[in-house]
């Protein structure tokens, strides 16, 4: 019954998995001396970047996006300022959890901010690829059987593995190995990022495996 719509998210998620390899590969050729370690913020600037951009143009091309209601120029320019400013206050969001867990306040301020874009393009980003800038649908999507759909029940399970990975990358920091992945926010931004391809390979092959089971009703 959802044969289509897996395919689809299938390719979809393997377009932005590359678009996250490339984003590391092309700049460590390109540019002297890069690396996921020593350049780490131009690394998570890099992937941030792709996967916003491959994203939103990916999603739209497959016409996932939610259709805008009305077609006049005024209200599709309202509807992207506020999709920005959610984007905007997310990252303050997610910025202000991170230093409540235990990140620097002041002293990695640049660093913590830019893990915080980091969590942004890859849960905040793609609720408004899915749901568009409508905060109640995003509310309705993560409560207890909110899905409506393959494409929100997919949203589910690669936020959820997103910030596991995140939340699993803190463990390592305060132990005393003196390892380069253990600078702030190095083993975060890579566990979310683990955990976010996680998700992009588990969310089809569960919803696949519970095709026969899934039943969504129009709210």
């Amino acid at each position: 019954m959802w044969d289509h719509e897996i395919r689809a998210m299938a390719s979809t998620h393997a377009i932005i998995a590359a678009s996250v390899f490339m984003a590391t590969v092309l700049p460590a050729v390109l540019l002297p001396g890069f690396s996921v370690y020593g350049t780490h913020l131009l690394w998570l600037y890099a992937v941030s970047g792709a996967v916003t951009a491959v994203s939103v143009a990916v999603f739209w091309l497959l016409g996932i996006t939610p259709p805008t209601k009305k077609h006049t120029l005024g209200y599709k320019l309202s509807r992207l300022f506020r999709s920005c400013l959610y984007f905007f206050l997310s990252c303050l969001f997610f910025h202000t959890v991170v230093v409540l867990y235990g990140a620097p306040l002041i002293e990695s301020a640049l660093e913590t901010f830019s893990f915080a874009v980091l969590l942004t393009s890859l849960t905040t980003l793609r609720c408004l690829c899915v749901l568009g800038p409508n905060v109640q649908a995003w509310i309705r999507v993560f409560s207890r059987h909110g899905a409506m759909s393959v494409w929100d029940t997919c949203l589910q399970i690669t936020v959820a593995c997103t910030l596991v990975g995140a939340w699993i990358g803190a463990f390592p920091i305060p132990l005393d190995w003196d390892r380069p992945w253990q600078v702030w926010p190095v083993s975060c931004s890579l566990g979310s990022l683990i955990g976010y391809l996680t998700g992009l390979v588990a969310a089809p092959a569960w919803i696949h495996y519970h095709r026969k089971q899934l039943t969504y009703k129009c709210k």
